[in-house]
């Protein structure tokens, strides 16, 4: 979770000039934090030096909390419910766990575009790109990093709800961390802090809006969606 203000005027076509396709990989399981952030750091430096192509990284977590660069304290409500990680990424306080779809993000921002403010408003267009292949609108908004939802039902107020959360890292123009969409994680898992500091509204999932939508279909929109705004995919193997 990034924080920045967003020009939602400002283009998202995020491809490489040479038209290099990135690699994308999907590990099964779930795979530990740590080892994940070692193997992601580690891949994201040789792309840096030239050793290595982009990756995106598809993976799923067992639950756990983790805190970006922006974290409070006051905002970890159960410390003991979940192991606790912090992390070099942007943002505050979120959740990863079983049913939400993870992707690591390392690109090579020097090959395409040297402005991480155009990358993340590419990374939230993917996102919302993605949702629409289910018929959800996914929004933005001013002040709110990630990707929101309405809920509507006749004689209530219209309610906000974070679908897809963003928060990134850029280390010699080589991006990192990324992104996670709730596909079918267990929301009450995310009672254990305040996510990315908001505390007004909820967080939702695509089974929550009530559509059945399994792990494998998000997969295949997000790769869709990532085409559109990134440019091409070739099946990579995970770095682990």
């Amino acid at each position: 979770m990034l924080d920045r203000t967003l020009n939602s005027e400002a283009p998202v076509a995020f491809g490489r000039e040479d038209g290099t396709p990135a690699g994308w990989a999907v590990s099964p399981g779930l795979v530990g934090y740590p080892e994940a952030v070692a193997a992601m750091e580690a891949r994201a430096a040789a792309i840096a030096e030239g050793r290595a192509g982009e990756l995106v990284w598809l993976l799923e977590h067992p639950p756990l909390y983790t805190g970006g660069v922006s974290a409070k304290a006051g905002d970890l409500l159960e410390p003991e419910r979940f192991p606790v990680f912090q992390s070099g990424r942007g943002g505050q306080f979120t959740y990863h766990g079983p049913g939400q779809r993870v992707a690591y993000v390392m690109l090579d921002l020097a090959s395409r575009r040297k402005d991480i403010r155009a990358f993340v408003a590419a990374l939230e267009a993917w996102l919302i790109g993605a949702l629409a292949r289910f018929n959800v609108r996914g929004e933005v908004r001013e002040g709110r990093v990630g990707v929101w939802v309405e809920r509507r039902q006749p004689g209530v107020p219209v309610r906000e709800h974070k679908i897809a959360a963003i928060g990134v890292k850029v280390r010699r123009w080589a991006s990192f961390h990324g992104v996670a969409l709730n596909v079918e994680p267990d929301l009450s898992h995310f009672s254990g802090i305040v996510p990315c500091g908001v505390t007004e509204h909820g967080v939702t999932s695509l089974v929550d809006l009530g559509l059945p939508v399994t792990m494998d279909e998000a997969d295949a929109a997000l790769q869709a969606s990532f085409r559109e705004v990134f440019g091409e995919v070739t099946d990579a193997e995970p770095p682990l």
